[in-house]
């Protein structure tokens, strides 16, 4: 745990008590602080009690008189579409509204950190698309080097739930927009930018709130080095925004797909190759294809992402690709299920928007495409020129029927629920092919989150292939 610093003696309410809320008010409380704990819901309320924690209702105006500061998880809205009442209620009387995140960068640093060897070091990892697979593969490069690691923040553990920094350590996090728009403090050594494609705008109030929220942990961070991918506009614009001159070599720039050029440190995959680049010239290689760990275009950048960040922590580059050697990759994420038959059954429940589904049907040839859920704005139009590789589509959930009139001439049947896409699928299906989840949208009209979907995926294909 890291203990709170700064509100020692203090009263300081927590909204919102899931793994982030019950992680803040443990480190509040072991920092000499005394939480405020409240949750709407009430078996969240019952978990903080059965926690050891007393409850304060929040809600009526004189609950945050004597507050020091207002904790609110990341779940709950603090602009857009509209604040919280508690929050609106704090903005309105001057109590300062923060996240754990801001609490973290904070108290992390300590007085024995003067006794150390090598200064630990945090490194943050945001973008829409990738950042999962991204933060986790930083993270077992790491292990796999010998050097201490931990990993939290949108991944693993509340950044407040890890443990003390020992000597030479690298935290390694990841963190959305939510996390980062909220932070008031944002102190990374390394901060990666991986893409950035429509996603939670109604929390952002558009694309330019979105991606202002991303940008604070390069523009209010301030890293040391940032490595950006400069496939989208607006990673082009980070990286420019960040750099003093063409070869200012603390900005990193990665693609997944085109050669970059320059005088500037550059990391990108083309054909399947790693490349790097410093100073006009080309000074690593790695040969991607066979890594199975990490299949597909999308994955080749999210490579180049971890390879940047583990070069600017200063590992060799046959050390980092070793490591990828051994990435098994992560649950859900363009995960390998099974193969019958020369058919293969690919779960990425992890792809909730068309970009991130767009990825995935570039990754394959012959796809027999599980779709569908509760779909986001803008729909699934934007993956018409990725679909000649669909040789059906079976479609569920709230949006099948949208999605079915959006796929024009693709072969498709609306299949309403994931046992009867999977089972006609995997019927239908010819060597070669690939049965793949990847929705292309949220998965909250039949599941709690993507997880579940994409366990019940799981659960079906063993089904279908008997056990």
């Amino acid at each position: 745990m890291i203990p709170v610093r700064g509100h020692e003696g203090q009263k300081v309410a927590v909204l919102g008590l899931g793994r982030s809320g019950l992680a803040t008010a443990r480190a509040l409380r072991a920092g000499g602080a005394e939480p405020l704990l409240w949750d709407d819901a009430p078996q969240s309320r019952a978990a903080a009690e059965a926690a050891g924690f007393a409850l304060t209702d929040l809600g009526p105006a004189p609950a945050l008189d004597g507050v020091a500061a207002l904790i609110v998880s990341p779940g709950i809205a603090h602009l857009y579409p509209r604040p919280h009442p508690v929050i609106a209620r704090a903005l309105e009387r001057g109590v300062p509204v923060d996240n754990d995140i801001g609490l973290f960068f904070r108290s992390f640093a300590t007085g024995d950190w003067d006794g150390f060897d090598l200064a630990p070091r945090v490194v943050c990892v945001t973008g829409s698309n990738g950042k999962s697979t991204t933060t986790a593969l930083i993270h077992h490069i790491l292990r796999h080097v010998g050097r201490p690691a931990q990993m939290a923040g949108n991944i693993g553990r509340g950044v407040l739930d890890i443990d003390p920094a020992q000597d030479g350590e690298v935290i390694v996090l990841e963190l959305s927009s939510y996390q980062t728009e909220l932070a008031r403090a944002l102190t990374p050594d390394i901060a990666v930018f991986t893409n950035l494609s429509p996603d939670h705008l109604d929390r952002h109030g558009g694309m330019g709130g979105y991606f202002a929220a991303k940008r604070r942990l390069f523009a209010e961070g301030g890293p040391d080095r940032a490595v950006v991918g400069v496939d989208g506009i607006e990673g082009r614009y980070l990286a420019n925004q960040l750099s003093e001159s063409t070869d200012d070599d603390r900005v990193i720039r990665i693609s997944s797909g085109q050669k970059l050029d320059g005088p500037g440190w550059s990391v990108f995959a083309r054909k399947g190759f790693l490349s790097e680049w410093r100073k006009g010239r080309q000074v690593a290689s790695i040969d991607l294809r066979r890594i199975t760990g990490l299949p597909g275009a999308h994955n080749h950048q999210n490579a180049c992402a971890a390879f940047a960040a583990a070069r600017a922590l200063g590992l060799g580059p046959r050390s980092i690709e070793e490591a990828f050697g051994s990435f098994a990759g992560l649950p859900h994420r363009s995960q390998l299920v099974a193969e019958r038959d020369g058919v293969r059954f690919v779960n990425d429940s992890k792809a909730t928007n068309a970009d991130s589904a767009a990825k995935a049907l570039q990754a394959f040839a012959k796809i027999r495409w599980i779709a569908g859920g509760l779909g986001k704005e803008g729909g699934i139009a934007a993956l018409e020129p990725h679909l000649g590789s669909v040789v059906k589509a079976y479609l569920i959930g709230h949006s099948a029927r949208d999605f079915a009139l959006q796929i024009g001439p693709v072969p498709h049947e609306i299949c309403g629920t994931m046992d009867r896409a999977v089972a006609r699928a995997a019927a239908e299906a010819q060597p070669g092919e690939v049965v793949l989840l990847a929705p292309a949208a949220a998965s909250f009209d039949q599941y709690p989150d993507f997880e579940k979907r994409g366990e019940d995926f799981m659960a079906q294909v063993r089904a279908a292939l008997g056990g």
